[in-house]
C-alpha cells in the first residue's frame, strides 16, 4: 500500500487529479449501482412472494381449513380446484419427514431445517419465505406454511408443513440483466469521469503550465521581463499565484537594475579618487626617478591630496559596506534602548571639530529610542556633516531634539524643489555639490537607518525666509527610559 501511494505521488499532478476524479466517480457509481440492484432485488422478491402467497389461496380461514381437510390424507390425490394451488412446485411435509407431492407439482422441493422448525413451532402462522432448490437443482422461491393434519381413523391431529415454490429463473435473469446494465453504465461513467477529470485538469492547470514555462525560461535565460497574462476580474488561487510571480519577477528585475546601477555608480565614484591618487603618485615617482625634486610646497600639497583621496576612498568603502547590509532582519539582534540625546551630543562634538568657524546652537532634550547604536550615530553624523558642508563660512547651524524629533537647520544655499525627490537616492548629488567631497551615500544611509528604527526622515527648504535647509528625523520612543534599561548608561552600552 505504501509503495502504491508512493507511485501515485510520483505521478504528475494532472494524472493524480484525473485518477482522483475517476476514483470518486467510480465509488459513487458503484455505491448507487449496488444500492439500486439490492432495491430492485427486494422489489422483485416482494412481488414473487406476493404472487406465491396468493397462489396458495390460504389467506383467509375458510380457504385454509379447506386446504387442511384436503391434505389430511396425502395418499389420496387432492383435487386442484379444492386446494387452490397454482404453483409449479407444491408438497406437504409431515413431522416425521414424509414428503407428499401434489399432482400438479413438477418436482420435489428440498426440505431444510427451516421447514422442520415451522412444523415444530407451528409458527409463524403467515408462513416463512426462503430461497431453495428443487431435487433437480432448479433455484426456487419457497413459501412454507404450518398446517395441521387429522387422521381420519384415529382422529389424531399432527403438525405438518405446506411447502409451495416457484422458479426464480425469470427473476434471476432480470437481476442478471440489471447487473450487466449497471456494470456497463458504471464503466462508461468511470471512463467519462476520467476523461472529464483529465480535461478539467488540463484546463485548470494550464496557468500552472504557463507559470512552469515562465520559470524555466527565467532559469534558462535570466530574462526577468517575462510576465504571465492574468485576467483583471479573476481572483482565484491560480490568478493570485500568477500575480505573485509577476510581482516577484518585477521586484527581481528592479533589484537587479538597482544592483547594476549601484555597481556602475560605485565604479564611477571610485574612479575619481583613484585617478587623482594615481596622478599624484606618478608625479612623486617621476620626481624620484628623474632626480628632479618637487618644490617642498608642491610636495606637501601632493601628499595632502593623496591623504584626502585615501580618506575619501575609505569613507566611500565604508558607505558601500553599510549599504550592502540587509535592509531587515539581521539588524534586529543589534538594537537596544539608546539615549538619543547622548548620540546627538557626540555627533555635535565631531561636527564642531569639522567646522570650527561655524556657530552650532543646540537645544537637546532627553529621548530614548530603540535602534542600532553605531548606525544611529552614523546617521546623525551624516546629517550634521551635510549641514557643515553646505553652511557658509561663519554661518550658523541650529540643532534641536524635542519630543522625538531631531531638526538640523543650516543657512546654506538650500535645495531646489526639483532636487528634493532625489536627495535620498544612492550616489545622487546636486550639481552644486559635485565639487565638494562626499560619495552621495550619506543621506541614503540616513534614510535606511531611520526606516529600520521605525521612524521617518525628510529634507525641506527653510520657511523662515533665511534660506537653507531643514532636516527632520522622527523616531518613536519616550522621554524616560523603560524600566528594563535601568537608565544607568543611557542605553548606549
Amino acid at each position: 500500500m505504501t509503495g502504491l501511494a508512493r507511485r501515485v505521488r510520483a505521478l504528475p499532478i494532472r494524472a493524480r487529479l484525473s485518477l482522483l476524479v475517476a476514483a470518486a466517480v467510480a465509488f459513487a457509481v458503484a455505491a448507487v449501482s449496488v444500492t439500486c440492484w439490492f432495491i430492485v432485488q427486494g422489489r422483485l422478491y416482494d412481488q414473487v412472494d406476493s404472487d406465491l402467497r396468493k397462489a396458495t389461496m390460504l389467506n383467509d380461514p375458510q380457504q385454509r381449513d379447506q386446504a387442511r381437510e384436503a391434505l389430511n390424507n396425502c395418499s389420496q390425490t387432492p383435487r386442484e380446484g379444492v386446494n387452490g394451488l397454482r404453483t409449479t412446485y407444491s408438497q406437504v411435509v409431515t413431522a416425521t419427514g414424509t414428503v407428499c407431492l401434489f399432482t400438479t407439482s413438477v418436482g420435489e422441493i428440498k426440505v431444510t431445517e427451516a421447514d422442520h422448525e415451522v412444523i415444530d413451532d407451528g409458527s409463524p402462522r403467515e408462513g416463512s419465505f426462503r430461497n431453495g432448490t428443487a431435487e433437480d437443482g432448479t433455484e426456487l422461491r419457497v413459501l412454507t406454511l404450518p398446517v395441521t393434519i387429522t387422521n381420519p381413523v384415529t382422529q389424531d391431529r399432527a403438525s405438518a408443513a405446506l411447502i409451495a415454490a416457484v422458479p426464480l429463473k425469470g427473476t434471476q435473469s432480470t437481476l442478471n440483466d440489471l447487473a450487466l446494465i449497471l456494470l456497463l453504465v458504471s464503466g462508461v461513467g468511470v471512463l467519462g469521469a476520467g476523461a472529464a477529470g483529465l480535461w478539467v485538469a488540463r484546463t485548470g492547470l494550464r496557468p500552472v503550465d504557463d507559470l512552469t514555462r515562465a520559470v524555466e525560461h527565467v532559469a534558462r535565460t535570466e530574462d526577468l521581463t517575462i510576465r504571465i497574462p492574468v485576467e483583471d476580474d479573476s481572483d482565484d488561487e491560480i490568478a493570485r499565484l500568477s500575480r505573485s510571480f509577476n510581482s516577484m519577477t518585477s521586484s527581481l528585475a528592479s533589484s537587479r537594475d538597482l544592483q547594476q546601477q549601484l555597481i556602475a555608480d560605485a565604479g564611477h565614484e571610485l574612479r575619481t579618487p583613484l585617478t587623482s591618487l594615481r596622478t599624484n603618485i606618478e608625479l612623486l615617482t617621476r620626481s624620484e626617478e628623474t632626480g628632479r625634486p618637487i618644490p617642498e610646497a608642491d610636495r606637501k600639497a601632493l601628499l595632502a591630496s593623496v591623504k584626502a583621496q585615501m580618506t575619501e576612498l575609505a569613507a566611500l568603502i565604508g558607505d558601500l559596506q553599510e549599504l550592502s547590509r540587509p535592509d531587515t532582519g539581521q539588524h534586529e539582534g543589534r538594537t537596544r534602548i539608546l539615549a538619543w540625546q547622548d548620540v546627538v551630543e557626540s555627533a555635535l562634538r565631531r561636527a564642531r571639530l569639522r567646522g570650527p568657524e561655524l556657530t552650532i546652537n543646540a537645544d537637546v532634550h532627553p529621548w530614548y529610542v530603540r535602534a542600532e547604536p553605531a548606525a544611529l550615530e552614523r546617521a546623525v553624523v551624516n546629517i550634521l556633516d551635510n549641514a557643515v558642508k553646505f553652511s557658509p563660512h561663519g554661518g550658523t547651524i541650529d540643532v534641536r531634539l524635542a519630543d522625538g524629533v531631531l531638526t538640523v537647520r543650516d543657512h546654506g544655499p538650500g535645495i531646489s524643489a526639483d532636487e528634493l525627490p532625489h536627495v535620498f537616492d544612492r550616489f545622487w548629488r546636486s550639481p552644486s555639490a559635485r565639487a565638494l567631497p562626499g560619495s552621495g551615500l550619506g543621506l541614503s544611509i540616513v534614510a535606511r537607518t531611520v526606516q529600520q528604527a521605525g521612524g521617518a526622515v525628510s529634507l525641506t527648504p527653510a520657511e523662515d525666509g533665511g534660506g537653507g535647509t531643514v532636516a527632520s528625523v522622527r523616531l518613536p520612543g519616550a522621554p524616560v527610559p523603560p524600566p528594563e534599561t535601568g537608565g544607568a548608561d543611557g542605553g548606549r552600552g
